[in-house]
């Protein structure tokens, strides 16, 4: 997931104002062992979070989602190798399906006050026969760059979606979280697998 969209929280008792973003979320695990309280930074008054603040964290998780989908793109047109062009092709479809999936929550939100059900996503399993070929200097510092960039950012997705789980009233908006969380951790393996392939073998195992 990506860092950049922001939404505005504001605390109902002085009226002061913080950014809701993924990298703000991932410290969000002090106010969860706080019991949920979410105090002010300005005033020290508890924060209640309303479905306001659920519809403002849906559309930060979306803009994030977006921006994932188009880095794994870039990322998979600019690899030479095909297992990991279709790694990040794969991861590029799964960030897009996150999007979509939230739309259809924040539709559903917002027109019948109503949290829908998220069955999950998988990846396709599928052989990729090719030359046991070693990419070449510049070629695998790049590769290995965008894989240490994207485990960096799916962290970040993981801790946001826990968080959410933990914030979030209802049972089915609870479990929609922790099982993108828990997609946002799978994709974590992958890329922490292949990281571990190229720079101890130079070679993708991708697929394998």
């Amino acid at each position: 997931m990506g860092t950049s969209s922001k939404e505005s929280y504001v605390c109902q008792h002085c009226g002061a104002e913080a950014d809701m973003t993924l990298e703000g979320f991932e410290r969000v695990e002090d106010v969860i062992k706080r019991e949920r309280k979410l105090p002010c930074k300005s005033c020290g008054k508890e924060v209640s979070w309303t479905d306001r603040e659920d519809l403002k964290a849906i559309r930060v998780a979306m803009e994030a989602e977006k921006e994932a989908h188009q880095a794994y793109l870039k990322a998979a047109k600019r690899t030479k190798n095909p297992k990991g062009r279709d790694m990040f092709q794969q991861l590029s479809e799964f960030e897009m399906n996150h999007f979509q999936r939230l739309k259809d929550l924040l539709k559903s939100l917002e027109e019948k006050k109503e949290w829908i059900l998220y069955s999950g996503t998988s990846f396709k399993k599928k052989s990729i026969p090719m030359k046991m070929e070693k990419p070449k200097g510049q070629e695998q510092l790049t590769d290995m760059d965008a894989l240490r960039i994207a485990i960096r950012e799916e962290k970040k997705a993981q801790a946001y979606y826990r968080s959410m789980a933990e914030l979030t009233k209802d049972a089915r908006g609870r479990d929609m979280y922790k099982r993108l969380a828990d997609e946002e951790a799978l994709h974590e393996k992958v890329l922490n697998d292949q990281y571990y392939s190229l720079h101890n073998t130079g070679i993708w195992s991708w697929g394998d």
